[in-house]
């Protein structure tokens, strides 16, 4: 009875996990689709690799999502098969997160040149550029509280005076703000945006890869316990 007993609950524990695996699979399909959103709609990223990590967050979701339920199923009916099945998926899920989690460290250290060069293309285009695409920059420097890339210099080409900035780097934003105030710390915002925006797209990315880690923490708990129902389905215990 101690043997079935244990089996019983291993049983339930696989259940459970797989309960707690398919709201990981949601929770990262959000985050994915957050980071996605959050990267294209601050910059005009026009390197394909900053979108590599949210789309493979976004995929490893999914899967778990639909992973999560089979096993559920696997562990409630007691299913050999399907819990192998289940075993296997998620030992290659977890080898996939890890590697996400790789390339997403890689992409901390690409990140500098992705964000310099991606403000640096939005202000040389700034003048000619669409209302929308206006909108998006001037919105960055609001939100952020800065001014050009490197500082509210990088402006320096926008007016005739080569002292005028768009309304949108001022303290406090009001119509032709930032005509002749370039310099003018009390009016202007003087730090550039490339800082600001690298140092929050980081801490994004941390977090990101933070959950990927403990939720794969979590997934080998999981792999453990459906190993162990395996051995007692396939030795024949009864578990109910």
């Amino acid at each position: 009875m101690a043997v079935a007993g244990g089996m019983k609950c291993v049983k339930y524990l696989l259940f459970f996990f797989n309960f707690i695996f398919w709201l990981c699979g949601l929770a990262l399909i959000v985050v994915g689709i957050l980071v996605q959103v959050g990267l294209h709609r601050s910059l005009k990223i026009k390197d394909a690799s900053a979108s590599g990590v949210p789309i493979v967050i976004i995929g490893v979701g999914v899967v778990i999502f639909f992973i999560a339920f089979f096993g559920c199923c696997g562990a409630w009916k007691e299913n050999y098969c399907m819990v192998t099945t289940f075993a296997v998926l998620l030992f290659l899920i977890i080898l996939v997160e890890i590697a996400a989690a790789i390339a997403g460290y890689i992409f901390r250290n690409k990140l500098k040149d992705i964000v310099q060069d991606s403000l640096t293309d939005m202000i040389s285009g700034y003048k000619n550029g669409t209302a929308e695409f206006k909108t998006t920059l001037d919105k960055l420097q609001e939100d952020f509280k800065c001014c050009g890339v490197n500082s509210s210099a990088d402006w320096r080409d926008f007016g005739p005076d080569g002292k005028t900035v768009p309304d949108s780097c001022c303290v406090t934003v009001t119509a032709k703000c930032g005509v002749g105030n370039m310099t003018d710390a009390a009016k202007v915002h003087q730090q550039g945006c490339h800082d600001a925006l690298e140092n929050s797209l980081k801490k994004n990315l941390l977090w990101v890869i933070v959950a990927a880690l403990v939720i794969a923490v979590l997934q080998i708990m999981g792999l453990v316990f459906a190993c162990l129902l395996m051995r007692g389905i396939r030795s024949g215990y009864e578990v109910m």
